[in-house]
């Protein structure tokens, strides 16, 4: 079976998630692992429950709750539609916005670790040196936690990549919109269509386990240079 006779819209669709999720969680994961990681307030425990939740909670009742939260009926939703003229269920925006959800905790807690390692006192360094808050932290902080940084963006970005119960609550399965490479590889089994299902499924396995060989071998590479 040759990849032409596979339909690539979902991979497309695939990809324009992973990215769009992996650079909007750059942006908002980035501010609160740099919180948790130097706050004493008492609240961090439940932020970091709150961030882990993904982790542990199941798809389809993470996917539920967030159907609900983003129906044109509840707060959220119904500023959406005002904003935009369009629904966040099953549409791509609300793909995006789910997924951010359910792949926070793998790009926050790589940096989250990399800003306790780089500790407070690279950063009183540059302050007493008349560096502002944001330009010690863009200064000193990313480039020590450029690895973590790698690290947490190829995660987020493969998670993405495999993502099923979350989106197909949240977006469905609509050929062209939200139907992405996991829900096509489920579609194709359902419907019997075995070739495709294992052409799809093969190319995801491939590339995901060639990210985790580079990821591990840039790692241990980095390693090696500090040792």
């Amino acid at each position: 079976m040759s990849l032409g006779a596979v339909d690539p819209t979902p991979i497309w669709i695939t990809l324009q998630l992973a990215t769009c999720t992996t650079a909007l969680l750059f942006l908002v994961g980035t501010p609160i692992a740099w919180w948790l990681a130097r706050t004493r307030s008492r609240i961090r425990p439940v932020v970091e429950a709150v961030t882990s939740l993904p982790l542990v909670l199941p798809p389809t009742v993470l996917g539920f709750y967030l159907l609900i939260l983003m129906s044109p009926d509840a707060p959220l939703g119904r500023f959406w539609l005002t904003l935009t003229g369009d629904t966040l269920t099953f549409s791509f925006s609300g793909l995006v916005f789910a997924s951010m959800l359910y792949s926070l905790p793998f790009m926050v807690q790589p940096l989250v670790a990399a800003f306790e390692g780089v500790g407070r006192g690279p950063i009183e360094a540059a302050a007493s040196l008349g560096a502002p808050p944001f330009d010690a932290f863009l200064r000193v902080a990313v480039p020590l936690s450029k690895r973590s940084f790698l690290t947490a963006g190829v995660l987020t970005f493969s998670h993405t990549l495999g993502e099923f119960g979350v989106v197909l609550m949240v977006g469905g399965n609509i050929p062209g919109a939200t139907r992405v490479l996991s829900i096509a590889i489920y579609d194709h089994v359902e419907t019997l269509r075995y070739a495709e299902a294992h052409t799809l499924a093969a190319g995801l396995l491939v590339f995901s386990f060639a990210v985790l060989v580079l990821v591990y071998a840039f790692d241990r590479r980095a390693r090696v240079r500090v040792g």
